[in-house]
Parts: structure tokens; C-alpha cells; sequence
């Protein structure tokens, strides 16, 4: 069983420290994504359609709405990975660096461990191991992920030498994604969503895809995943009635979405968890599609 060693919540996202001993289903996170190898077995990850190692020697990089999945240990499907695993707010990284012109988006997958790279994670670890003061915690995180992005444009293949989103905003998918929001509680349907826009139903999941990177149903699983974070961490409620207010039948069936997402179970989040006032609301403002470059999306 997978289990949380350490869960950080901040301005920046979340930072995590996992023992991972299963895989973790395809699915998506509105923030920039970054997994480093730190111990244990070598593991792997499928990000969009391409094997990415996750390795002493190579990490992860996952932009914003981009399907992926844990793929697990490679030689031993069983054997643990210790991983560090950084969600980062495309604003947060945005409104921090001088050079990105857009919310964070990778050059390619793959990120070539460097020393200097080697060294940030040894320091942003002990911070998350050490329960050590806060101070600095931003900085050097903040720093390993703009080593990582440079680093994945200055090796970027030609044809990805633009950093911009090119995804367009449908008012048909943008009423959809408003929808979800509303309504990520009940028992939505999908094809009632698709005719609510004036869609077909088959048309509806193609031009989603192609505006969101993600199914409509990817989607609403990160809403609901997000949500249930931020009840989690900042309310008292149990975790069977945060299940009813997501609409899930039982406690076991919103442990079981929890864990095939999250990579964890609700209630061990719960226990390693720490976060800061500004961690919160997850989703952000409502007017604005986090992972997408401000000022290119109005709803």
C-alpha cells in the first residue's frame, strides 16, 4: 500500500513526499507538474502518449491539463519508489519569473537530473523530511522549477520551440467548465452537459479534448480531487460525509476514487498534511482557467 510521508501545502501548490508501491490511473491537475526518483526502485510514467523514466538520473515534467499516469516500478511491479512530487500554480510560477511569458508549460517530458538540479531536490526534500522552518521552502522550490522548465525548452525538439498555449476558448467549452464547477456534487451527466452547451454528445467530448487537453470526465475527476483536498484540510468534516457532499454512494467508494488519483487515501492525506492560509481555494479565482495565460480566457 501506498503511503504519505510528507504533504506540503502553500502560495505555490503542494509539494509531496509518496512511498509508492502501485500505479496511479490517468488523470490530470490544473498545476505544473514535476516527479522526482528519490529513493528506491526506478519507476516510469506515461505522460499524454510517451514512456518518461522516472529515475535517479531523470524526472518528470507534466504541464498543466495534461493527462498522465504512474506507471509504477519498472522491473518489480511491487517494489516501492520514494518520489518528490511538485504541483505548481502556473500563476504563482507566472507572477515569480522574469522570463516565462506564459503560465508554465514544459519544452518536452523528460528533465536530465543535473547536479544543480540534484542538489535543489536534496534541500527541498530535507525542508519536507526534516519538518524544518518554512523559511526559504518557496525559494528553492520556486527555483528547482525554473531549472527544470529552462532546461526542458534548451533541449526542446524544434517543432515545440514556442512556450505559448495555443488552445482557443470555445464559449460552448467554457460553459461546460462552468457547469462542472456548479454542479461537481451531483451526479452529473456528462451527455445532459453536452446537450446543455448544444452539443452532440460525441461532439462535445472531441472539441473539449481538443480545448482542455482532457476528457470532460478527466476533468470533473481533478474538480472533485481538488475539493476534496480542500475539505480534508480545511474543515472538520468526516471523511464519509465529504464523501456524500461529492456525491459518491459510500465512504469506500470515494476512499477508492481518492486513492486512484491522489495516490493516497483521504484519511492518511489528512494525518501528513500541513499547508499555509494561501494554499486555499485550490481551483482559484472563478473567472480564470488556471493553466492557461492570463488575459486569453474570459467566461
Amino acid at each position: 500500500m501506498s503511503h504519505a510521508v510528507s504533504v506540503s501545502h502553500g502560495a505555490f501548490g503542494r509539494a509531496t513526499l509518496y512511498r509508492l508501491d502501485r500505479p496511479i490511473i490517468n488523470h490530470a491537475h490544473r498545476e505544473g507538474h514535476l516527479v522526482f526518483c528519490i529513493g528506491g526502485a526506478d519507476g516510469s510514467m506515461t505522460v499524454a502518449d510517451a514512456k518518461v523514466p522516472a529515475t535517479a538520473l531523470t524526472a518528470c515534467a507534466i504541464n498543466p491539463w495534461e493527462p498522465h499516469s504512474w506507471d509504477g516500478a519498472d522491473i518489480d511491479p511491487g517494489a516501492e519508489v520514494m518520489s518528490l512530487t511538485l504541483y505548481i500554480k502556473p500563476m504563482w510560477f507566472l507572477e515569480n519569473s522574469e522570463s516565462a511569458e506564459f503560465a508554465l508549460k514544459f519544452g518536452r517530458p523528460d528533465i536530465a537530473i543535473t547536479p544543480f538540479i540534484g542538489n535543489l531536490i536534496k534541500r527541498l526534500t530535507a525542508h519536507m523530511l526534516e519538518d524544518e522552518d518554512n523559511k526559504g521552502f518557496d525559494d528553492l522550490l520556486f527555483a528547482l522549477t525554473r531549472e527544470c522548465f529552462e532546461q526542458s525548452w534548451a533541449r526542446a525538439p524544434v517543432s515545440n520551440l514556442n512556450p505559448a498555449f495555443q488552445r482557443s476558448s470555445d464559449f460552448r467549452v467554457r460553459r461546460s467548465l462552468r457547469l462542472m464547477q456548479d454542479r461537481m456534487t451531483d451526479d452529473l451527466d456528462i451527455e445532459g452537459i453536452a446537450r446543455a452547451v448544444g452539443l452532440s454528445r460525441p461532439h462535445f467530448f472531441k472539441l473539449f479534448k481538443q480545448q482542455m487537453g482532457v476528457t470532460p470526465n478527466i476533468y470533473l475527476n481533478t474538480l472533485r480531487a481538488e475539493q476534496a483536498i480542500e475539505d480534508l484540510l480545511t474543515t472538520d468534516k468526516t471523511v464519509t460525509d465529504i464523501a456524500h457532499d461529492l456525491g459518491f454512494s459510500s465512504q469506500a467508494s470515494f476512499t477508492r476514487f481518492f486513492s486512484s488519483n491522489v495516490g493516497i487515501a483521504p484519511s492518511e492525506y489528512r494525518r501528513v498534511a500541513n499547508c499555509s492560509p494561501a494554499a486555499f481555494p485550490m481551483i482559484g479565482h472563478p473567472e480564470r482557467l488556471s493553466g492557461m495565460p492570463v488575459g486569453a480566457v474570459s467566461i
